[in-house]
């Protein structure tokens, strides 16, 4: 386990900018498919950035279409959840959501600079993304998997699927539950959700008092110092 001084600042000081780009295109495609970019700030920094895409089921074009086209990862998604004819939900997956919405919220690429990794950081930042993202959807949806490929590590199987496995993990932590093959969804009506967001809180204040001890002590003078 990683000591939290090895972090490369106080984690406490972590914030998220989230911005949604509009072109006015007045086409169907953008009627549907919204894409919300998630910065992770420290500082004047980004540290991290999370993607989401909030889909409309209910205006546009079709949903199954415009997110084929999007990604394969969307793409993914969209044929495990929607009806291709209607852009819906499909029976199976509209009988285990609770009808809070119409819309679908897509976690799609979640990324955190690597001096930062390791200490259970990645989460929180998506707890609380998806908090301010949610309203008006009726489910949020993931694929759980490797993106950042830009260490040669990953190039070994066995390594990625641990770290596969991993991300997995961290993902159920927030909430989110296997529905069909790599496809994974969590309720916005989910108590696990709000309960992880509270507890999350807490590891990042308690993460911070333990970083600002630790710089603290380092930095003291030392008996018979100068």
């Amino acid at each position: 386990m990683n000591v939290p001084s090895l972090l490369p600042g106080d984690p406490s000081e972590l914030r998220l900018r989230i911005s949604y780009t509009d072109d006015l295109a007045d086409t169907p495609q953008t009627d549907t498919l919204e894409r919300w970019d998630v910065a992770v700030l420290h500082g004047d920094r980004t540290v991290g950035s999370v993607t989401f895409y909030r889909v409309h089921l209910d205006r546009g074009m079709n949903a199954v279409r415009v997110m084929e086209e999007e990604s394969e990862e969307l793409d993914e998604i969209a044929q495990t959840l929607l009806d291709p004819i209607t852009g819906s939900f499909t029976e199976d997956a509209s009988s285990s959501l609770p009808y809070v919405g119409s819309s679908l919220l897509v976690m799609d690429k979640v990324t955190l600079d690597e001096p930062w990794r390791g200490h259970g950081l990645g989460a929180i930042p998506v707890t609380e993304a998806i908090h301010r993202l949610m309203a008006g959807c009726r489910a949020i949806a993931c694929s759980p998997g490797v993106t950042d490929l830009s260490s040669d590590r990953l190039r070994d199987r066995t390594e990625w699927d641990r770290v596969t496995a991993k991300i997995v993990r961290g993902w159920e932590l927030v909430g989110f539950r296997q529905y069909q093959g790599n496809v994974y969804l969590l309720s916005p009506t989910s108590l696990e959700l709000e309960e992880q967001r509270g507890a999350m809180r807490g590891r990042l204040a308690d993460l911070g008092f333990v970083w600002r001890r630790t710089q603290a002590h380092d930095i003291s003078p030392r008996p018979g110092g100068g």
